[in-house]
């Protein structure tokens, strides 16, 4: 099992369906109230790139994805249109989009991350992905050039200052980007009718969120 660093073929991705799931143990008691727990620390995306296929080229293009990924066994890199930047979508990136931590004088080596809601209840998702060559950094609000004064992992999300360029004690770490979701094929069977697909009928293809180690 491996994870392949290629991008699912985004025409097709961006007419799917789905979003983040996540997993709730609910109890009812006998006085009508509720127990509720979660099972899952963080969410999963889940999706349908059925609703993506426009034409018998889109089916050809998946087949050759699926086939290459073997079905379930190797991950991809998904586009989720509705969720893809540091920042809502209908904005561009800047590099203060993500707090990514603070300074100690030390410490060299920041996971991006992305924050979603505000105060106490807000969630932390770990941004595992992201798109080479998008990343902006600022560090104490000023602008950071990537590979003078950091270095990305596009492979795991790390960022890494360079030596002599370490955030001194106390100054925030900020950052904006683009990232794709590591995922893979929920299905080792592609079942296409082509009357059926010709007639408007949306084939089952569920791609799922994988967690990464």
């Amino acid at each position: 099992m491996t994870f392949h660093e290629t991008l699912f073929p985004t025409g097709i991705a961006l007419g799917s369906v789905g979003g983040p799931e996540r997993r709730t143990e609910i109890v009812a008691l006998a006085s009508g109230h509720e127990e509720r727990n979660s099972l899952w620390r963080d969410s999963r995306r889940r999706y349908n790139a059925g609703y993506g296929l426009r034409s018998l080229n889109d089916i050809h293009q998946l087949i050759a994805f699926f086939e290459s990924r073997r079905g379930r066994l190797h991950g991809f890199r998904w586009r989720d249109a509705a969720d893809y930047k540091s920042c809502p979508p209908l904005r561009e990136i800047s590099d203060s989009d993500q707090t990514l931590g603070t300074g100690d004088g030390e410490k060299s080596a920041f996971q991006l991350v992305k924050k979603y809601g505000a105060g106490t209840s807000a969630y932390q998702r770990v941004i595992a992905k992201p798109v080479a060559g998008s990343v902006k950094v600022n560090v104490a609000g000023q602008a950071k050039a990537e590979n003078a004064d950091f270095t990305i992992d596009a492979a795991t999300g790390i960022l890494t200052f360079q030596s002599g360029k370490i955030p001194a004690q106390g100054q925030s770490v900020k950052a904006g980007f683009l990232f794709d979701v590591p995922a893979r094929f929920d299905t080792d069977y592609l079942e296409i009718n082509l009357a059926a697909f010709q007639a408007g009928e949306i084939p089952d293809i569920p791609i799922l969120e994988i967690r990464l180690p």
